[in-house]
């Protein structure tokens, strides 16, 4: 009996985290199990032939792909000869859309099972893409609550396994009381292109905040992917530090947050701090965005409770001073900052609790 064999294309660190986790408890009961495709640092521990380098993989908007267009062609054919040479048991796709959903639509004809682990945010952006999901994925594994019901009303196998992060954040970190230290964490994001320009305004808004409040701040930062230490001296105070590689713990010892739309919401709600969520992102990406996007709301926290819990600013809403204004907000009124935290202690148990990666990998291996 030959080895068992997966192809598993994810793109970005937070698809590269949660796949590791259930290649883990995959390898706890096939110890021979080969994977190859696109992949972070996590799968590469775990013995994964990577066809690029992850950095090159972590490109952000509509003009910044297209910059990039013939590295991006040269990659997905790669990827389709080495899965049609090595015959994988299965494919599976996390996140990462633009490449993946091309992907399996080029795959599909090979009549290998294509498993998608972390939806498209197809519940926000139209229809396109999930009439690409129904026709070439084989079984979608959802790590949202909400996302179960809509794939299932499309005809499409779907399967809510919880959500990684539940497993991922230490459990004395979960719903824990804020600390009352007057200290904001603020969390620009991962990639370079977010960090250029979200960093700025963030150190602006903790700026002022410092002058009205005497408060300190946090910057979460990741090793070696931007210069934090420049802009941090020139845009911020002396009260702002950074932390590499830990920002978990950065939101966990901190009072209140200021972070990027993105995971990170879901992360701090998680956590239990009161947080404004903002983005900025390219002129012509937030163009044709704002053009797609059907939904109210972009933080992925507001969207699990199913309100605006917490504030969202965006592009030019972003300015330091309105960041600032409804960061004071949470220190000048605390009905309103109590409320906050009682909604965010919903989002676990809303999240389903721990056990995802045991199940994402359950399925998985049906296919093996």
């Amino acid at each position: 009996m030959s080895e068992p064999l997966l192809f598993v294309s994810a793109g970005d660190p937070s698809g590269d985290n949660a796949t590791g986790r259930v290649v883990e408890h995959l390898k706890s009961k096939y110890a021979d199990l080969q994977l190859f495709g696109l992949g972070g640092t996590r799968l590469k521990a775990l013995g994964q032939d990577q066809l690029a380098r992850s950095s090159d993989l972590a490109v952000l908007g509509f003009w910044e792909v297209a910059k990039r267009y013939l590295f991006f062609r040269r990659l997905f054919h790669r990827c389709i000869d080495e899965v049609k040479r090595r015959k994988p048991s299965a494919v599976v796709l996390v996140d990462y859309p633009g490449f993946n959903l091309r992907l399996a639509r080029k795959l599909k004809p090979l009549g290998i099972p294509i498993i998608y682990y972390i939806s498209p945010q197809v519940w926000a952006w139209g229809k396109k893409r999930l009439q690409e999901i129904q026709a070439y994925v084989d079984r979608m594994l959802v790590i949202l609550p909400f996302e179960e019901a809509f794939y299932r009303e499309h005809g499409v196998t779907c399967d809510f396994t919880g959500h990684y992060l539940l497993e991922d954040i230490p459990s004395e970190f979960i719903t824990s009381p804020p600390p009352g230290n007057r200290r904001i964490a603020l969390l620009p994001g991962s990639r370079p292109q977010e960090i250029q320009r979200m960093l700025e305004p963030m150190l602006k808004a903790a700026a002022i905040m410092h002058r009205q409040y005497d408060s300190s701040a946090v910057v979460a930062g990741v090793s070696g992917v931007y210069g934090y230490e420049t802009t941090c001296r020139r845009f911020g105070s002396e009260a702002v530090s950074i932390t590499y590689d830990n920002s978990r713990r950065v939101v966990y010892e901190s009072d209140i947050v200021l972070t990027a739309s993105g995971t990170a919401t879901l992360e701090t709600g998680i956590i239990g701090r009161p947080m404004v969520v903002m983005y900025r992102t390219g002129f012509v990406t937030y163009q044709i965005a704002r053009r797609l996007v059907t939904l109210d709301k972009i933080a992925l926290v507001n969207l699990v409770l199913g309100e605006k819990a917490v504030p969202e600013l965006i592009q030019s809403e972003a300015s330091p001073a309105a960041l600032a204004r409804e960061l004071g907000r949470y220190w000048e009124d605390p009905p309103y900052r109590a409320d906050v935290i009682a909604e965010l202690g919903k989002v676990p148990g809303l999240l389903g609790g721990q056990g995802a990666s045991v199940n994402a990998a359950g399925i998985i291996e049906e296919y093996l």
